[in-house]
């Protein structure tokens, strides 16, 4: 596997020296760009190099992350000029306020907003390039955002919504306290999250106007309905909870897919553990599975292309428990063996690889690929931070930098806590 990496492997400098990569992409509709972590400057940067090249040279419709959706939607407004939207790409990203605040309130993120609201002022096209968040996590706030579309307007499905809220209101807005109550007492709330949902879906058309309120309020009932079900699940099962998270996001994604209709084309952002096909992993004996999977099962081969990133050493944003604050913490040399090792056996630079017809077999073997989460022991990480991956199935391509840096927070004081 060395020697091949050392025949296909190509080194980059910059984004223009991955025009290969952006030829290999060709027409399809499903760009995934992952990342290793959650904390790494370089994956972000070259995903935004990579986002911006493919809204300009190839025509993406727009980006969906690994964020909540209520939150995300205060830069889909921005970068559209959406009803009020905030004043300033600051504004934009202080509403990204739950932990951990770093994935999208950071430098890097400010600069491709920055990027985007300038793109969509020049662009003379009708449907303005968007940003979307697919997670699950977003509860209460979406259901915040129901009850206050449905308490301005009128429309149908208010008292639906205020069932549903009143439903899950003893808890306070602490997952943890439904997940624990749900799971273990059957206490639940799985019938008024479904009538929201419903409702929703039926009166639908009432909702249609030019600020997207007809796919706010579709989506922020999905996340009502599966949000439920993933703490509902979280405590009894950690497959089932992964499982039905990453089904949200797939389902929330086709449901923009259809928004913007036939021709959208769509650049995914999210780490490698959520992109990288979950059958070319251990994932697959464990019954779980996940979004470029699910993707690639509902979709043509070649309207999907799938790009992992990986680093050898350096540097990351994570913390050591969940909900503490962050560290810059040392991303320590790859181990023996992994794949990451190997890519920088094979070249201690930053390179690219493409997996074709030609080399796909040559890659078929099981190796260890490094996954880092917002939670990071590094002195840990042998016990759990290699997920045995047969990469040339896993993914289309495959971006190496072989030593990063951590992401930029913005600067804790400019967010709201």
């Amino acid at each position: 596997m060395l020697e091949s990496i050392k025949k296909y492997a190509k080194p980059f400098d910059s984004i223009n020296d991955l025009d290969p990569l952006i030829e290999s992409i060709g027409d399809a509709k499903y760009v995934l760009l992952g990342e290793s972590s959650h904390g790494t400057s370089e994956f972000y940067t070259l995903r935004a190099e990579l986002t911006k090249r493919l809204i300009v040279e190839k025509g993406f419709s727009f980006i969906a992350v690994e964020g909540d959706w209520p939150s995300c939607q205060n830069i889909n407004r921005y970068i559209k000029n959406i009803g009020s939207p905030n004043r300033n790409e600051n504004e934009v990203l202080q509403t990204f306020n739950r932990w951990p605040t770093w994935m999208w309130a950071n430098e890097e993120i400010y600069e491709l907003v920055k990027w985007l609201k300038n793109f969509n002022q020049q662009s003379k096209k009708t449907n303005k390039v968007g940003f979307y968040g697919l997670d699950v996590y977003s509860l209460w706030e979406s259901m915040d955002e129901i009850i206050k579309y449905l308490d301005r307007t009128g429309n149908s499905g208010l008292k639906e919504a205020r069932t549903a809220f009143s439903c899950f209101e003893p808890y306070n807005r602490n997952n943890e306290s439904y997940a624990v109550s749900a799971g273990y007492l059957s206490e639940n709330c799985i019938k008024e999250a479904l009538e929201l949902l419903t409702v929703i879906r039926k009166n639908k058309w009432k909702y249609d106007d030019d600020d997207e309120n007809s796919l706010n309020m579709e989506v922020n009932s999905l996340v009502t309905v599966n949000a439920e079900e993933y703490y509902r699940t979280m405590v009894l099962s950690d497959s089932k909870s992964w499982n039905m998270r990453d089904i949200h996001m797939v389902e929330a994604l086709n449901a923009v897919m259809k928004f913007y209709g036939d021709d959208a084309k769509v650049i995914i952002w999210e780490h490698n553990t959520h992109v990288g096909d979950a059958r070319a992993t251990d994932m697959k004996n464990a019954g779980m599975v996940n979004v470029g999977q699910l993707i690639r099962q509902q979709n043509y081969p070649e309207d999907v292309y799938i790009v992992g990133f990986g680093t050898h050493s350096g540097t990351v944003i994570a913390s050591t428990e969940w909900g503490v604050d962050y560290l810059v913490t040392n991303v320590p040399a790859a181990q023996p063996g992994s794949w990451e090792d190997l890519m920088h056996k094979a070249g201690a630079r930053n390179q690219y690889l493409l997996f074709t017809d030609e080399n796909r077999e040559k890659f078929s073997k099981t190796v260890g690929h490094r996954a880092i989460g917002v939670v990071y022991r590094p002195e840990q990480e042998q016990y759990g931070n290699y997920v045995p991956s047969i990469m040339s199935s896993r993914y289309d391509g495959f971006i190496f930098v072989d030593k990063t840096h951590a992401l930029h927070p913005l600067a804790k004081e400019s967010l709201v806590h």
